[in-house]
């Protein structure tokens, strides 16, 4: 199978009222809040003549650590909401926002209604510096034995560790109604899972090569240590440009969040009819499974922009397919080569016994094996070194699976967002073609206009226009594109390949004729494949192409 230059082959919402915790204090200990009303959190509780004012319909009582509270524990004082202990009377409950630190009450039909709302002494880390995990709606944290037995995490203990590498990781369930179902420490059994994510805490990183290259030149091994400090979206942004300078990580700024949950494997496909279709009820991201693929740009991104809107789910983005890599990178990664996955059925999870010694041959030759038996092969869990910490806490098919559509691509020479090559060739968003005769296309399209309409802008990177494929001072710091030179060609038997200096990963950049970013490699090209491997093509679905989901809560 051969890769050709640039181109692969081949919500419920019931929520009545949401408000910051400030209360009134009751001679009971209860705390009675008027409904329809907002407050900001503060220290002040106000005794009210020292009687309980009937002028509210929600009353709530507040325990910490079993203990009832006069007051509520402030954000970051190393206390969590406590979802298994808080009841509400009248078939209400209770969800808990721990970013803006306030609660919505959802479902509240009957007046008078009691919430008892608990709050325990949760887990942190010092060095996240307040970017410990989101955990909100159907998000479970779990931790993952390294049989791959996954358990609901207990929040009042150790679930992770960035400092030893542990990464946190939540799954969603296909049944949610059954979420009551599992306690802390209980099993939560394979077949009950629909996706696995990983939680990638928003940092700065020192800028270890500005990536000004407006050409080839030579390359050498230029791979070092990440430097990150993790910070909090309260903390002012670091605005680097240049060597040595600080710059707060762009996958992060663009949604204004504390981190971001990645699928920890690339996106697979469970009903629906089909493949290039838009189906975010299809989504599942799940180890051991055949990825999606053959699915358009736009089909991919609407099907992860569908699946969980309330947890802002969307398509990986370039810049955050470069955090991941960064961290990755950082010493609280691996800090290795991320072994490819070479399964040649697309089946995701996996990694190559031995580390490939040669690219793309064309045939499946020793220093470049792949297989669908389990020959050359391991299946997850027992496939540590393709994850991103060298551990199963980890994220999965980075290097290798399938070429990785990303939302990443070039403006026209109108600063728009280009579609495609060509009417045969294109993403489905609407927009100009590079290349409208290109392909033997007669059409005499220049632009496709009945597909669908490209995002909001922060759904996307975006990057100047050129025809060159070697103008990769064109990059957005942080993308991990033209930071990983400088950049130099290589041959393979008949082929010439475009490589960097960062495990001589594929390198290509995004041009006139080619506007999409695909990143990865696939399980066929050993040696070009990589974490930091990028491609481009033209958006179109391709039969070893797939995608990744990201959620931004």
């Amino acid at each position: 199978m051969k890769l050709e230059k640039y181109k692969p082959k081949n919500p419920k919402k019931t929520g009545i009222i949401i408000f910051t915790i400030t209360c009134i204090l009751l001679i009971t200990g209860v705390f009675l809040y008027t409904s329809f009303a907002s407050f900001q959190t503060n220290d002040e509780f106000n005794i009210i003549n020292g009687n309980v004012q009937e002028q509210g319909d929600l009353y709530f009582a507040f325990y910490i650590d079993g203990k009832v509270s006069k007051t509520m524990p402030k954000k970051g004082e190393g206390y969590s909401f406590d979802p298994e202990k808080t009841t509400c009377t009248n078939g209400a409950s209770v969800e808990f926002d721990p970013i803006e630190w306030a609660i919505k009450v959802v479902n509240m039909t009957t007046a008078k209604t009691k919430c008892t709302v608990h709050f325990k002494r949760g887990y942190s880390e010092a060095i996240l510096n307040g970017t410990d995990p989101i955990i909100k709606d159907e998000l479970i944290p779990v931790t993952i034995d390294s049989d791959g037995t996954v358990k609901k995490a207990d929040l009042s203990s150790e679930w992770y560790s960035y400092e030893k590498k542990n990464w946190a990781n939540a799954i969603i369930l296909k049944d949610e109604s059954t979420a009551s179902n599992y306690t802390n420490g209980s099993t939560i059994p394979e077949d009950a899972i629909e996706s696995y994510f990983v939680w990638i805490p928003r940092y700065k990183y020192k800028i270890f090569d500005d990536g000004n290259y407006p050409n080839l030149t030579t390359i050498e091994n230029a791979v070092q240590t990440i430097e990150v400090e993790f910070e909090n979206k309260d903390t002012p942004t670091s605005n680097g440009t240049r060597t040595g300078e600080w710059l707060t990580h762009p996958a992060f700024t663009a949604f204004n969040t504390n981190g971001m949950w990645v699928g920890k494997f690339e996106t697979s496909r469970n009903g629906g009819s089909g493949d290039n279709i838009r189906n975010g009820d299809a989504i599942q991201i799940k180890p051991n499974v055949s990825s999606w693929r053959n699915i358009q740009v736009a089909n991919a991104f609407y099907s992860s922009y569908d699946y969980k809107r309330d947890l802002e789910s969307h398509m990986m983005k370039n810049t955050e397919w470069g955090a991941v890599a960064y961290l990755q990178h950082s010493t609280y990664g691996s800090q290795a080569s991320v072994r490819i996955n070479n399964n040649s059925s697309y089946i995701t999870g996996y990694a190559a016994n031995n580390e490939p010694t040669c690219g793309y041959t064309g045939t499946n030759e020793e220093c470049n094996r792949y297989c669908n038996d389990g020959s050359c092969n391991t299946a997850y869990p027992n496939s540590v070194l393709a994850s991103t910490t060298n551990n199963i806490t980890g994220i999965y098919d980075m290097s290798g699976g399938t070429w990785e559509y990303v939302m990443g691509v070039m403006l026209d020479q109108n600063n728009k967002p280009i579609s495609g090559r060509s009417s045969l060739n294109n993403s489905g968003f609407n927009g100009t073609f590079s290349c409208p005769k290109c392909d033997n296309n007669t059409s005499g399209l220049t632009e496709l206009t009945n597909g669908y309409d490209f995002p909001n802008s922060k759904y996307y990177d975006t990057y100047a226009y050129s025809t060159s494929d070697k103008q990769y001072q064109r990059r957005i710091l942080g993308d991990a594109t033209g930071e990983m030179g400088p950049f130099n060609t290589i041959k393979y038997l008949t082929q010439t390949r475009q490589i960097g200096s960062w495990y001589t990963d594929l390198a290509w950049f995004v041009s006139s004729s080619y506007p999409w970013f695909i990143r990865g490699n696939d399980c066929y090209n050993g040696l070009d494949s990589g974490l930091f491997a990028l491609n481009i093509t033209y958006g179109q679905a391709y039969d070893n192409s797939s995608f990744r989901v990201v959620l931004t809560p």
